[in-house]
């Protein structure tokens, strides 16, 4: 009798837990970038995909060091990172997550993830690239062992072709022809950038003559 009502209560313990656990799951997309500066593109994508797939939130990650061949010019962390939570304050669907910000060094998204994924166990993640990101991915450094991890997801773009060899959901977003490098080259021709950034991103830029902004 009392090894039957041991069973019971062990039976018990273990489906609470994994009631708990599916209750505490989360769907969660990384938006992975230098957001140098961070722009009305990068919100509209993130907050598209957010909706359109359901996600309880998409984090952006500002990378560290980007790991590319044409390493770009980009500020100090603590600028792009304090940009990126100016941009995201009024959005209760967006986060941000420093990972790479805190590893320093080279961003690596294999082990961004797998240090992401023995944190946060509890969570499923959505690797949000663009559709001209999709066709560079078998470069990417573990491709293979990344995509066991993973679930990416490519944003569409007019032009580019949606085949992958790996498996990505794709989503339609409305088109915007913009860029960090595009802003950055405006704000060295003393252009303006209004409507290009949010507004607090713009006023963070002029307080701290970022990029030359006087």
């Amino acid at each position: 009798m009392l090894s039957a009502t041991r069973t019971i209560q062990q039976t018990k313990v273990a489906v609470e837990s994994e009631l708990v656990s599916e209750i505490k799951r989360k769907r969660i997309g990384l938006l992975g970038g230098t957001f140098n500066p961070p722009h009305l593109g990068h919100l509209i994508m993130a907050e598209q995909v957010c909706t359109q797939l359901g996600l309880d939130r998409v984090d952006f990650m500002p990378d560290y060091i980007p790991p590319h061949v044409d390493t770009k010019e980009a500020i100090e962390a603590k600028h792009r990172v304090a940009m990126v939570k100016a941009a995201i304050a009024s959005n209760p669907n967006f986060g941000i997550e420093l990972a790479e910000i805190k590893r320093q060094g080279k961003s690596y998204s294999y082990d961004t993830l797998v240090a992401l994924k023995r944190a946060h166990p509890e969570n499923q993640y959505y690797f949000i690239i663009g559709a001209d990101m999709v066709a560079y991915l078998p470069k990417w450094y573990r491709i293979a062992d990344l995509v066991k991890i993973v679930q990416f997801v490519g944003v569409k773009r007019p032009g580019v072709k949606i085949h992958s060899e790996y498996p990505i959901l794709w989503v339609d977003t409305p088109t915007i022809d913009l860029s960090s490098t595009l802003i950055r080259n405006k704000i060295a021709k003393h252009h303006s950038i209004r409507y290009l950034v949010p507004d607090q991103v713009l006023a963070y830029i002029k307080e701290h003559k970022l990029y030359g902004k006087k």
